[in-house]
């Protein structure tokens, strides 16, 4: 008999299940720490707001804050966004659910994996990568210092997002979490430098994680950059959110089209310049923020001048007074594939400007390394090692440097990503649902806007519950036993969708056993000719039941199948999967 996993039932990890798992799950295979989404908005749609949160920290680290200001890579793949299909889920919104319904304030501890080992790792930087791979090793039986240069944990959760985003109390709450776990944090140490240099680090530990950010501003080379009033976007963030600044110019000029710029942006307009505005190279479409936040600009009053890339800075007695910028069109694709803009000759232009916000990227600030050579008990992890990304593929490099670490320290990987099949059905997903709308953010009114007021309030628990079970419950596999089946057709004529069960002459498979298609039964053909078997089709699949019920021989079984990591080998505790 054909079958879509390797097992039956507990774990599999056969190419066939992971191929399953990528092709069924778009969502978990889209999120770079392979987040179990599917299960906490199940968790969610019931009202377990403590299991949902429970999932996500032991996957994603902060739930919390992910809930607010992930980049959500997960909702562009995800099974309701198809075409015909509506909306994507709100997971990343469903994600703070599972927070603010917590109804606890005390930290959340997760068991530990393994017992203690008796290693000593030092981590150098206390942001998202050096805290998640602090808190992963942790779990192992590691024991974990990192060292922080500025005065408070966080990195660039305090360092570059405004507060009305990212509330402190949000970040104070999970970091703690993170030391309640039994992670020790340093701050105001020079960990690398004058205070605890590398070498001494490496001497004092079994391994040294240097997860030190991506903080050095990529600043274009152009004529006037050393003009007053010309500066970074993200040193400007961190001297608001950390320094107490205020003073902004009257006439701000943002250029990017990142989260930074944005964030430069509604921050000016939030000190008091009389005018903001947000200059970019590419297109509207092309803007690289979550779904929502170039909106959030706009409704704010903050207009965007795109196809635009500036050229020159001007000034007047030492202060920048005007910008000059070119026009652009697309050019020729670059190596991402996205075509690259080009100057338009004889298009340039100037707008008067007293202040320039440059929020065009930023790269990891090595210098302090020397060139020399590192003790190889040294590693990089996050934006350090790959230069700025997302908070969430942060937290994803930093995991599996994490993993990389433990097994060179124990001889070998001990935790292993597998698929967990268990037997189990779902509470009959209705066709009423797919009409459900994507609950919309409520947030606060424009004049209630100011530095520290979060904009964005939060689904209250009704809208959570109806926005988690729009989801398809993708995790749960639909399969026919040909040697029970009857072949009476009633599951195909009930079926709600038209390809969610379909009569196949074969179903074809490459050699690693991964499903590569099926053939249809030839209707032209003598019955005698035309034998089948039923397949169920789970990208096509609503989860509704309909066929469980009118089978009268029950040879159709559902499974809940997740994508876990489990530990391996003796000493690992009784963790069956994590």
């Amino acid at each position: 008999m054909d079958t879509a996993l390797s097992e039956r039932e507990g774990l599999a990890a056969r190419p066939k299940d992971f191929d399953w798992l990528a092709r069924n799950i778009p969502c978990q295979a889209a999120c770079p720490a392979h987040t179990d989404i599917p299960g906490y908005l199940e968790a969610i749609s019931r009202g377990d707001y403590e299991a949902a949160y429970r999932i996500n920290l032991a996957d994603n680290v902060f739930p919390a804050i992910l809930g607010r200001v992930c980049s959500r890579p997960c909702e562009k793949p995800c099974r309701h966004g198809w075409e015909g299909l509506g909306e994507s889920v709100a997971i990343c919104f469903s994600k703070r659910s599972a927070a603010d319904f917590l109804g606890r304030s005390e930290p959340v501890i997760l068991p530990r994996i393994f017992a203690s080992t008796g290693k000593r790792i030092a981590v150098v930087g206390a942001g998202v990568a050096g805290l998640a791979a602090a808190r992963e090793l942790t779990l192992w039986g590691h024991r974990v210092t990192v060292f922080e240069r500025h005065e408070r944990p966080g990195g660039l959760l305090r360092l570059g997002i405004p507060a009305f985003r990212l509330p402190r109390a949000i970040v104070d709450r999970e970091i703690r979490q993170v030391e309640a776990q039994g992670v020790e944090i340093r701050c105001g140490v020079d960990a690398g430098g004058a205070d605890l240099p590398l070498e001494r680090l490496a001497a004092e530990h079994d391994a040294v994680i240097v997860a030190a950010g991506a903080f050095r501003p990529n600043l274009p080379a152009l004529p006037g950059s050393d003009l007053e009033g010309v500066e970074a976007g993200l040193p400007f963030l961190s001297a608001v959110n950390e320094g107490g600044r205020t003073a902004v110019g009257r006439r701000v000029t943002v250029i990017g089209g990142g989260f930074t710029a944005m964030d430069c942006a509604r921050v000016a307009l939030r000190l008091g310049a009389e005018s903001v505005k947000v200059c970019y190279r590419r297109s509207l479409q092309e803007i690289a923020v979550t779904p929502g936040e170039r909106e959030e600009v706009e409704h704010e009053g903050i207009p965007f001048d795109l196809q635009v890339a500036p050229v020159a800075y001007i000034g007047s007695a030492g202060k920048v007074a005007r910008v000059r910028f070119i026009r652009t069109r697309p050019g020729e694709p670059d190596g991402s594939g996205r075509r690259r803009p080009e100057a338009i000759p004889g298009s340039e232009f100037e707008i008067e400007a007293d202040h320039v916000l440059s929020a065009t990227g930023q790269t990891p600030d090595r210098a302090w390394l020397g060139g020399r050579d590192l003790p190889p008990n040294v590693v990089f992890a996050g934006d350090f090692a790959r230069g700025s990304s997302s908070l969430i593929g942060a937290i994803a490099d930093a995991k599996e440097i994490a993993a990389q670490v433990d097994a060179r320290l124990m001889g070998g990987r001990r935790v292993a990503e597998a698929a967990r099949i268990r037997n189990g059905r779902a509470q009959p997903r209705g066709r009423a649902l797919d009409a459900i709308p994507r609950q919309p953010m409520p947030a606060i009114p424009l004049e209630e806007r100011t530095a520290a007021a979060e904009v964005e309030t939060g689904f209250g628990d009704a809208a959570a519950r109806t926005e988690a079970q729009r989801c398809y419950l993708c995790h749960y596999k639909y399969e026919i036993d040909m040697s029970r089946c009857i072949y009476c057709d009633q599951c195909v004529e009930v079926k709600p969708r038209p390809a969610c069960i379909v009569r196949v002459k074969r179903i074809d498979r490459d050699p690693e056993e991964r499903l590569a298609g099926w053939q249809e039964r030839d209707w032209s053909l003598a019955p005698d000719a035309a034998r089948h078997d039923y397949f169920i089709n789970q990208a096509d699949c609503i989860r509704c039941n309909a066929c469980l019920e009118v089978c009268p021989v029950k040879c159709i079984g559902v499974q809940r199948v997740s994508w876990v990591r489990t530990p391996r080998g003796e000493g690992a505790a009784s963790h069956p999967a994590l």
